[in-house]
This record gives structure tokens, C-alpha cells and sequence, in this order.
């Protein structure tokens, strides 16, 4: 059983360091992709001065719309509580199903 054990260690360790014989770059330099330009620093230090005037830092529908509602609260409370005694909205957490 003890060598079995031991055999079986070896042939683990063995088989992982074959696998670093393949290793590349630790950087995957490899996959990098080579650029040629011809436009200057400058030049594209201000395309992207005039981009980022014309784009908002804000998430799209982030801003909340608000509405002023000229209804009384008394009101709204006296016709939701005669909209649950008719049965036309249910009340509590189930709800209707």
C-alpha cells in the first residue's frame, strides 16, 4: 500500500511539472496586439478631450422624474380604503392569485 501511495505521488508530481514545460509569458505577451500609427500623442489626447465633453457620466435613466401631484393625501387615503372594501385592489402581502 506504501508503495502504491508513493508511486502514485510521483506519478502526480511528475505529471504536473510537464505541464509547466509549456508555460509562456507571465504577461501572455503572446496574444498582444501590435498597433502602427500615424497620429500623434496630441492628437489623440484631444479627440478624446472633445469626447468626453460630449458624454454624460450618469448611467442611462438614472435620474428619477419627478412629479408634483396636486391630489389631497386625505383623499387618495378615503379612496383606497373604499377600493379594498368594493374588492376592485386586494389587500395585504398574498394579494390575489
Amino acid at each position: 500500500m506504501n508503495t502504491t501511495a508513493r508511486f502514485l505521488s510521483i506519478a502526480a508530481v511528475a505529471a504536473f511539472a510537464s505541464f509547466g514545460a509549456y508555460a509562456d509569458e507571465a504577461d501572455a505577451s503572446q496574444f498582444a496586439t501590435k498597433f502602427e500609427t500615424n497620429r500623434t500623442r496630441a492628437e489623440v489626447a484631444a479627440e478624446a478631450a472633445t469626447v468626453a465633453q460630449t458624454r454624460s457620466l450618469e448611467p442611462a435613466g438614472s435620474r428619477v422624474v419627478t412629479y408634483k401631484s396636486t391630489a389631497d393625501r386625505a383623499a387618495v387615503r378615503a379612496q383606497a380604503a373604499d377600493a379594498v372594501r368594493t374588492g376592485q385592489i386586494s389587500s395585504g402581502e398574498v394579494g390575489a392569485l
